[in-house]
C-alpha cells in the first residue's frame, strides 16, 4: 500500500467555468443531492467512460476522512471504470482539494471537474 504524502497535494484554483454539456449539469445536481442528504461540507459526482454515474458526500469520522471527490473516485473505481469523463464538486471553498483533484487524475488526464458553489453556481473548471 503506498504511503500518504506528508505534504497535502496543492489546491488547484479552478479558471473560468467551462461550458456545462447537459450530461455535466447532470453531474452538479448529482453532487449538490449528494452533500444535502446529509449536510455534508462537500458532494461530488463523477462520470465515467461508460455513461455510469457516481455520487459522494464528504466523510469526516475519527478514523476515516475523504473528500466528497475522493470517495465518488473510488466508487467508480470499485465499480470497474477504468476512466472518467468529467467530474463536478459542490463546495463552499474557492479551490478544489488536493486529494480529490490527484484521485481524478489518477483515471484521467483530462476530465475537466467543475466546481460549483452550494446553490449550483459554476465557479470555475479546472483542466489541468
Amino acid at each position: 500500500m503506498p504511503e500518504s504524502p506528508a505534504v497535502p497535494a496543492p489546491r488547484p484554483t479552478p479558471s473560468a467555468p467551462a461550458e456545462l454539456s447537459a450530461e455535466d449539469g447532470k453531474l452538479i445536481v448529482l453532487a449538490r443531492g449528494a452533500r444535502g442528504r446529509v449536510g455534508a461540507v462537500e458532494g461530488a459526482a463523477v462520470r465515467d467512460q461508460d455513461g455510469r454515474t457516481y455520487a459522494a458526500a464528504s466523510v469526516a469520522l475519527p478514523s476515516l476522512v475523504l473528500s466528497a471527490l475522493q470517495l465518488a473516485v473510488a466508487s467508480a473505481a470499485a465499480a470497474g471504470a477504468t476512466r472518467l469523463e468529467a467530474a463536478a464538486v459542490v463546495t463552499e471553498a474557492s479551490t478544489l482539494d488536493g486529494a480529490g483533484h490527484a484521485a481524478v487524475r489518477d483515471l484521467s488526464a483530462d476530465a475537466p471537474i467543475h466546481v460549483a458553489a452550494p446553490d449550483g453556481t459554476v465557479l470555475g473548471t479546472v483542466t489541468e
